[in-house]
């Protein structure tokens, strides 16, 4: 039977979300004690890292993990601007031509703007980038006696841009990294800090890096943006600014 909730399956993007509240949400996340805005997760699925992540890892859209993420951290509140705009639509569409119950309430005036849009992208995830293999004697501190074992780093980077809606300026930019490795080989014993064995720590999914490395990022923009200190060119933004062409 199925293991309801197995720590070896989960990423970093613990537990859950309901407006304010968040529950078994990872203590490494940064958190606020109120928004500072509504914000868009805007994933560009043309570009070419896109394409990549999805081919070569099966995996799919950042956009769940980060919506997640984003909400459980209380710094902003998530608007919808995905697919599910399509259903919105049709419930409105629903609504104008009278086939909803009277009270159903969807007419005009009723969205939420978003002030900002957050755009992810993947710079570099690649899984087997490093590591050593064939240990024959012991390795020292917690993993106690590893008889022949090899060891790979899977590692990713990952950006995240923030931009205002409504005047287009650059708010944060953000840039965040993760390692894990895959031990293969026979195993001695393992020490008390593994539980008795290697457990998900063996051939852990190249997603969960990028996870991790997504959660770094958003941290990256929270500790950015709660120190924001809005940039200023003389004479006003847009008005031709100091570098000029003869």
């Amino acid at each position: 039977m199925p293991s309801i909730g197995d720590n070896s399956a989960k990423t970093v993007a613990t537990g859950s979300a309901g407006g304010a509240t968040a529950q078994n949400a990872s203590s490494k996340l940064e958190k606020c004690d109120k928004p500072l805005g509504t914000i868009a997760i805007v994933e560009d699925t043309t570009q070419p890292w896109f394409g990549y992540f999805r081919q070569q890892y099966q995996l799919q859209s950042t956009t769940p993990v980060l919506r997640l993420i984003v909400q459980q951290s209380n710094c902003f509140v998530v608007v919808e601007r995905g697919r599910a705009m399509g259903n919105m639509n049709t419930e409105r569409e629903l609504q104008a031509r009278g086939e909803l119950r009277n009270g159903s309430n969807f007419g005009k005036g009723q969205m939420v703007s978003a002030d900002y849009s957050l755009s992810p992208s993947v710079t570099i995830s690649q899984k087997g980038t490093g590591g050593a293999g064939g240990f024959g004697g012991g390795l020292i501190g917690a993993i106690g006696s590893v008889v022949a074992a090899g060891m790979k780093s899977n590692e990713a980077s990952t950006m995240l841009l923030m931009v205002d809606n409504r005047s287009g300026v650059q708010l944060a930019a953000a840039e965040g990294s993760a390692k894990n490795f895959d031990m293969s080989g026979g195993f001695g014993f393992l020490g008390s800090s593994f539980g008795g064995g290697a457990g998900g720590f063996t051939n852990t999914p190249q997603g969960k890096v990028l996870v991790a490395a997504f959660m770094d990022s958003y941290n990256n923009i929270v500790r950015a943006t709660r120190n924001y200190v809005a940039q200023n060119v003389e004479g006003g933004l847009g008005k031709g600014g100091k570098l000029k062409v003869n």
